[in-house]
């Protein structure tokens, strides 16, 4: 299977997308420069099969064998207790942004099994590895910022303790969601938090972006930033 999963990207590898991915995957080794929509279709002819033996001994030695990884994950059929061991050993891997990302729009157990899904994502909410706080932060605003959980999200993106920058940014996106779809229940969130002044400054900044907030509650959350008081 390995072997044929790497004839198969090297058969569909881009050198000049692989030069454009590379640039915005600064730090990551070994991308072959094959597209998602092609890696998406390559996961759910596998997530079709026996994904499980596929899992156990899918090599990691490209950017894409690790993203098919994450994305059959989310096509294979199976409930939690299923895909927990292996969703387990998958997230040590995720290495960027990309990868963290994807696999989360393609992992929907939260639809499903909202609440057993936000136990085991709490498990890791403190990890010191940067890739899986990112994944619990773009798991609870793809899926958590609903009536039921937009107090626990916002408590949770509070309590981060990783300071790193995809951290934060994932952090800022995760609460102008919030404010985007709860403006009412997050204002008071945004006037009291201890989020970084990076973080909290970057949240504003995203929300005033966002085509979905009104131009005059902009004005008024650009009130809200913060200033340095280093000279």
């Amino acid at each position: 299977m390995n072997e044929w999963i790497k004839e198969q990207l090297e058969l569909l590898r881009e050198p000049e997308y692989q030069q454009f991915i590379s640039r915005l995957l600064p730090g990551t080794e070994h991308i072959l420069g094959v597209r998602l929509p092609i890696l998406r279709k390559m996961a759910k002819k596998l997530a079709r099969g026996d994904w499980n033996d596929y899992l156990i001994s899918a090599s990691d030695d490209s950017y894409e064998e690790i993203m098919l990884q994450g994305m059959v994950l989310g096509y294979a059929a199976g409930n939690l207790a299923e895909k927990e061991p292996y969703l387990r050993a998958f997230l040590p891997k995720i290495n960027n942004w990309s990868v963290c990302d994807s696999a989360c729009s393609t992992i929907k157990l939260a639809k499903k099994q909202p609440q057993q899904f936000w136990d085991f994502l709490m498990e890791y909410l403190h990890s010191p590895r940067t890739y899986e706080v990112r994944f619990v932060l773009v798991q609870m605003l793809n899926y958590y910022v609903t009536p039921d959980y937009l107090s626990k999200v916002l408590e949770a993106v509070d309590s981060v303790l990783l300071k790193t920058y995809y951290v934060q940014m994932a952090q800022a996106w995760t609460v102008s969601i919030c404010y985007r779809d709860f403006p009412a229940l997050t204002l008071p969130f945004l006037k009291e938090n201890n989020l970084d002044d990076f973080t909290h400054n970057k949240t504003l900044q995203k929300i005033t972006e966002s085509r979905k907030v009104p131009t005059d509650e902009k004005a008024y959350i650009r009130t809200l930033k913060r200033t340095s008081l280093q000279p």
